[in-house]
C-alpha cells in the first residue's frame, strides 16, 4: 500500500489517539482480568474475549501476563467496548453501594454504643419492627465487652442485627 493512500485512510484519527484508545481498551481488559470470579461471571462477553480473559487469570508470570493483556486489548479493538464498560460500571456501582451500606451500618452501631438511648430511639423511629429489648441487651453487652477488653462478640451481633433490619424482605 502506498504511504499516501494509508494517510488518507487514517486522516481522521492520529497515531497518538489510536495509541490512547488502545491503552484504554487494554486497561479495561485488565480490570476484567482482576475482577473477583463471582463478579466476572456476571459480565456478558464474546466467547473469544471470555476465553482470553480466563487464560490471563491463570497466568502469573509478568511478561506472559503482559502479552496476554495486550492480546485482550487487541481483541477488544474489534468489538464494541461500550457495553462491556457499562456492565463493569454497573457492577462497580453495586460494589460501591454495598460498601456505603456497610459504612452506614457501622455508623449506626457506633452511635448506638456511644450515644445509647438517644440513638436507639432514632433507630426505632426509622425501623419500627426492631426489637427494643434485644437491641438494649446487645448494646449493654457490647459496652461491657469493650470496657473489659474482651472480643467484640456482642458488637458483631449488633451489626448483624442492624443489617437484618435494613435488608429488604424477600418474598419466597
Amino acid at each position: 500500500m502506498h504511504p499516501e493512500k494509508q494517510n488518507e485512510d487514517n486522516d481522521d484519527i492520529s497515531k497518538s489517539q489510536r495509541k490512547r484508545d488502545m491503552h484504554t481498551l487494554q486497561a479495561l481488559g485488565q480490570q476484567l482480568v482482576e475482577l473477583p470470579k463471582e463478579q466476572f461471571e456476571k459480565i456478558t462477553l464474546e466467547e473469544v474475549l471470555y476465553d482470553a480473559i480466563l487464560a490471563a487469570r491463570r497466568i502469573h508470570q509478568h511478561g506472559a501476563r503482559k502479552r496476554q493483556l495486550q492480546y485482550i486489548g487487541k481483541l477488544m479493538r474489534g468489538l464494541d467496548a461500550e457495553p462491556i464498560q457499562e456492565q463493569l460500571d454497573t457492577l462497580m456501582g453495586h460494589s460501591k453501594r454495598a460498601a456505603q451500606t456497610l459504612h452506614h451500618l457501622e455508623r449506626w452501631r457506633d452511635r448506638l454504643l456511644e450515644e445509647g438511648d438517644g440513638a436507639l430511639t432514632e433507630l426505632l423511629n426509622e425501623h419500627s419492627q426492631a426489637d427494643r429489648q434485644y437491641l438494649r441487651q446487645l448494646i449493654r453487652n457490647a459496652q461491657k465487652e469493650s470496657h473489659a477488653n474482651k472480643p467484640p462478640k456482642s458488637a458483631r451481633t449488633l451489626f448483624k442485627y442492624l443489617r437484618e433490619l435494613t435488608e429488604p424482605v424477600s418474598e419466597n
